[in-house]
């Protein structure tokens, strides 16, 4: 498999479509590409248990945004106030931008 791509990029706002967090927005973290998953803030939050270390002496359990696969998210178009597709529209100087499906805004 060469080049995989994702469809959000780290700064989208995207909502959660489908999964044990559906309907939840966030900001996208991270894009891990080679395994099609994405990192929400605030969205899969999984705990960890975290030994004492010289940063953290108490240790303790953490909480921390876990990958969803990125089938699961949708872009969010702040204009519309909805998940949507996007489309490609090539500007005159030959630049490509995002554009939301429902309401033509660029994302």
């Amino acid at each position: 498999m060469a080049n995989p791509k994702v469809h959000v990029r780290r700064g989208d706002t995207v909502m959660v479509i489908s999964g044990k967090s559906v309907g939840k927005k966030g900001k996208v973290i991270a894009v891990i590409p080679d395994k099609n998953r994405v990192v929400i803030e605030g969205v899969n939050i999984a705990k960890r248990h975290a030994k004492p270390t010289r940063q953290m002496p108490q240790g303790g359990i953490l909480e921390k945004e876990a990958p969803v696969h990125s089938s699961n998210v949708m872009l969010f178009c702040n204009k519309c106030n909805t998940p949507t597709r996007i489309s490609k529209k090539v500007l005159a100087n030959g630049e490509k931008e995002r554009v939301c499906k429902k309401c033509g805004e660029t994302i």
